[in-house]
């Protein structure tokens, strides 16, 4: 144990003198929560894994609440990015329908940390679920609805499904799989065959008739 924690400080040190206080609590914050939990987590644990002062975690969060709904703004800010980056490849909005599930899947397999976060216990914080304001997970699945809306408009898909309905629907399946994927210790799907096969079951439904077919 004690050669544990002194690996663990030797490798704090080896940080760069200018990385911000505020990154490297962040940072530490999703390791401790990922690991213990979010209730379980105190304010020391994280300042000991950022190499601070417990103090200094109150001079840039007003408390554990605080610092998790910082932790998911600054993560789904970069989602976000990236996901309207890939999407933005490609005018075919069935494609981006594709894109989105299999991005958001496979974010959840490439940084476990954040994904347990996200999926488990941001949703034990009372604050954030009774009165937070989440904008950017709404700007995140409004691109679904975006998609939805433009295809309507150029009557790729159907017009009598509403895109606010589909746009929790299409996430909340995805949600359900990555949710998945955290809890059971057996995983026996693959992201790629998960991503196609929710985003196919989707557009199957959403896809017009063509004409002359009714």
């Amino acid at each position: 144990m004690r050669e544990q924690e002194n690996f663990n400080q030797e490798e704090k040190e080896k940080l760069p003198r200018g990385i911000d206080k505020h990154e490297r609590i962040l940072k530490a914050a999703l390791k401790v929560f990922a690991e213990k939990g979010f209730y379980n987590t105190r304010i020391s644990e994280i300042a000991k894994e950022a190499n601070v002062a417990d103090g200094t975690i109150y001079l840039y969060f007003k408390n554990k609440d605080d610092l998790l709904i910082s932790l998911f703004e600054e993560e789904i800010g970069k989602i976000c990015q990236s996901m309207r980056e890939e999407m933005n490849k490609t005018d075919d909005l069935v494609e981006k329908l594709r894109i989105f599930a299999l991005g958001h899947l496979n974010r959840i397999l490439k940084n476990r940390e954040l994904a347990e976060v996200i999926q488990v216990e941001l949703r034990q914080s009372a604050k954030f679920m009774r009165e937070y304001v989440n904008k950017g997970f709404v700007e995140y699945i409004n691109f679904v609805r975006e998609i939805i809306r433009e295809g309507q408009e150029k009557g790729v898909f159907r017009n009598d499904v509403a895109p606010g309905i589909v746009k929790r629907a299409f996430y909340g399946a995805l949600d359900e799989m990555a949710r998945y994927w955290i809890l059971s210790p057996i995983k026996k799907y693959n992201p790629i065959d998960c991503a196609k096969a929710i985003s196919e079951i989707f557009i199957r439904g959403l896809l017009a008739k063509p004409q002359g077919n009714e």
